[in-house]
């Protein structure tokens, strides 16, 4: 087996609000640091003061990702697009190890897929 953790259905349906909270989240900081990156190359050019609130907003924005980051991880659920919001949950169905698969703007968990498949061998539940 390659995870430790593995979901039930209902265990991951029960999980998808806070999924839905930390992937929006996701998308906002990562759009945030976008800009903060920009600033802090705009910063680095020679001659410029580079520290200060552009420094410390930029290693903020990067710790809170890491955090957030950290909650999938330790649950051992996997972002597969963060763009798409495809998320895979590890399962076991019919004793074989896959992934259940939810995309964002699905209501439910209907699909999975192998391991090795991918979001195109995804099959419905």
């Amino acid at each position: 087996m390659q995870f430790k953790k593995h979901y039930t259905r209902d265990e991951a349906r029960a999980l998808l609000p806070k999924v839905r909270r930390w992937l929006k989240r996701l998308v906002e900081l990562r759009a945030d640091f976008e800009q903060r990156d920009k600033r802090m190359k705009q910063a680095m050019q020679p001659g410029r003061d580079l520290g200060g609130e552009i420094v410390n907003d930029w290693v903020r924005v990067i710790a809170d990702i890491k955090g957030l980051s950290q909650e999938f991880r330790e649950r051992e659920i996997q972002i597969k697009d963060l763009d798409r919001g495809l998320i895979d949950f590890p399962a076991i169905l019919d004793g074989k190890e896959v992934f259940l698969c939810w995309e964002e703007g699905e209501e439910d968990i209907e699909y999975w897929h192998d391991l090795e498949a991918g979001y195109a061998g995804r099959q419905k539940l």
